[in-house]
C-alpha cells in the first residue's frame, strides 16, 4: 500500500476513534473487517497508532496546534508506529519540517497534564495515592501490556506447555506470582497452535489468574463466578476445582456469556454452568442462597487498572460513572454475599485503581456485615494457594496489584469469610 494511502487510514480510523461513542477495541474490529485487504504489517502500524494517540491524547493534541491540516492526520503523524521510511513516504516537504521541529521539543519541560496524560479527576486520586510513584505509574501505563498465559492445568504443566511454545520459536518465562502463568515475548499468533486450540492455554493477564488462585476452589465445592462476563476467571477457576463440583457461571450480559461457549469447549470442563441473570436479585440467585461454598464478584468497574490495553477508558469514564458504578458494586457484593453457606468465602474484585471502587466499597461491606462476615487477610490466602512471593501484593488487607510494581493490570480484591 503507498504510504500517503495508509497514513489516510490511519486519519479516517482516529477520526471515529476520538469520537469516544463506543469502545476502541469495537471500534478497531470494525475498522479492519471494513479493510480486509490490509496485511499483518499495516494493521500492526495503524492499530499501535490509534493506541498511541489514545494514551498521550493530551501531548499529541497540543503539539498538533503548531502544524495545519486535518487534525486526526496530524496526530497520526506525531503518533506513528509504524516504520519511519513509510511515513517519510507519505510526508511533504511541509510536514517534514514540522515533524522536525516538534520532535526538537523537551517534553520534560512541558506541564504536568500534558506529561501524564490523564484527566484531572483520575489524575489527582493517584497522585494522593501513590505520591513519589505517581510518575513510575505513568510511564507503566504508557507501554503496551505484557502478553501472559494460563496453562490449563487439566491438559498441561507449566513446563510442558513452555516446551511446546518455545519448539514453536515462541520464548516464554514463568509469572513471578500465578503458579499458571507463563510471560510471552511480543505478540505472537497463538491461535494457530494446537497448545491453544487444544485448550492447553489462555490468554489471562496473571492479575486475573491470581484473583482465581484467591478463590481458591476445592474439588467438588459449590461455585459462582457472580460477574463471569467472557469467562477468563470461570475456567481458571473450574481447573482448579479439577473438573468436579459445580461452577456457575452468571452475567447480565447474554453476548459476553456466548464468548465463554467455544473457551469452555477447548478447555476440557464439564462442571461450568453459564447462566445468563436479569440483575444481582434474580430468581436464579436466589434459589441458591445459603448453599454456596465460594463466591467471585469481580465487579463491573471503571477499568482505569486496564488502560495500558484500553487507554480510550480515561477519556470515556468520569466521575459520575464512578460513583454509579460504586452503588452498582454496593449493591452486587451484597446480594451474592447472601449465596454463602456457613464458613464459605467471599471475594470482591475490580480492575480499578480507584480507591473509591475498592477500598471503600470493600471497608463499607464490612462494616454493614461484621456480624455475618469475618474479612480475611488477602497474604495468607495467597500463601495457602501456593502464589509466589505474596507478600509483594497485599496493602494491608487487600491486594493491591499496580503495574509499574507487578507487570499486571491494576486489581483490587477483598476476601472475607461467613460465620
Amino acid at each position: 500500500m503507498h504510504p500517503n494511502a495508509l497514513l489516510d487510514l490511519a486519519t479516517e480510523l482516529l477520526r471515529t476513534l476520538l469520537k469516544f461513542d463506543e469502545p476502541a477495541d469495537a471500534v478497531m474490529s470494525a475498522f479492519f473487517r471494513k479493510h480486509r485487504a490490509l496485511g499483518h504489517r499495516e494493521r500492526h502500524a495503524l492499530a499501535e497508532t490509534a493506541y498511541a494517540v489514545l494514551r498521550q491524547r493530551l501531548l499529541h493534541q497540543h503539539l498538533a496546534q503548531s502544524g495545519s491540516g486535518v487534525l486526526e492526520r496530524r496526530l497520526a503523524i506525531l503518533a506513528w508506529q509504524g516504520e519511519e521510511k513509510m511515513l517519510r513516504g507519505a510526508l511533504g516537504p511541509h510536514e517534514q519540517a514540522w515533524l522536525a521541529e516538534v520532535q526538537k521539543i523537551d517534553r520534560g519541560t512541558l506541564p504536568d497534564k500534558l506529561r501524564h496524560n490523564l484527566p484531572d479527576w483520575l489524575a489527582a486520586p493517584l497522585r494522593e495515592q501513590l505520591g513519589d510513584e505517581f510518575w513510575p505509574l505513568v510511564n507503566a501505563l504508557a507501554e503496551p501490556a505484557p502478553l501472559d498465559l494460563r496453562v490449563n492445568s487439566l491438559k498441561s504443566k507449566r513446563e510442558e506447555a513452555q516446551q511446546q511454545l518455545q519448539a514453536a520459536g515462541i520464548a516464554s518465562a514463568p509469572t513471578p506470582h500465578s503458579p499458571w502463568g507463563l510471560r510471552v515475548d511480543g505478540k505472537p499468533a497463538l491461535n494457530r497452535l494446537e497448545l491453544f486450540t487444544g485448550g492447553g492455554v489462555e490468554v489471562q493477564d496473571e492479575g486475573s489468574q491470581l484473583l482465581a488462585l484467591l478463590l481458591d476452589a476445592k474439588r467438588g465445592e459449590m461455585v459462582v463466578d457472580f460477574c463471569a462476563g467472557a469467562g477468563g476467571k470461570t475456567l481458571a477457576i473450574g481447573a482448579s476445582m479439577r473438573n468436579t463440583g459445580r461452577l456457575y457461571a452468571f452475567d447480565v450480559s447474554g453476548h459476553r456469556l456466548d464468548a465463554l461457549k467455544p473457551r469452555l469447549a477447548r478447555s476440557g470442563l464439564s462442571n461450568v454452568h453459564p447462566a445468563q441473570i436479569a440483575h444481582e436479585r434474580d430468581d436464579r440467585v436466589k434459589r441458591l442462597a445459603g448453599k454456596i461454598d465460594r463466591v467471585l464478584v469481580d465487579a463491573p468497574c471503571s477499568g482505569m487498572g486496564t488502560l495500558r490495553r484500553n487507554p480510550d477508558l480515561k477519556w470515556r469514564q468520569s466521575p459520575k460513572a464512578v460513583a454509579e458504578l460504586q452503588a452498582k458494586q454496593t449493591a452486587i457484593l451484597a446480594s451474592a454475599a447472601r449465596l454463602l453457606k456457613s464458613g464459605g468465602r467471599l471475594v470482591y474484585a475490580t480492575c480499578s485503581l480507584l480507591a473509591d471502587e475498592n477500598e471503600r466499597v470493600a471497608e463499607a461491606f464490612t462494616a454493614g456485615h461484621a456480624a455475618d462476615f469475618q474479612p480475611l487477610p488477602v497474604a495468607e490466602a495467597l500463601a495457602a494457594a501456593r502464589v509466589g512471593a505474596p507478600d509483594a501484593l497485599v496493602a494491608g488487607p487487600y491486594l493491591r496489584l499496580w503495574p509499574h510494581r507487578h507487570r499486571t493490570d491494576g486489581f483490587f480484591a477483598a476476601v472475607w469469610q461467613r460465620r
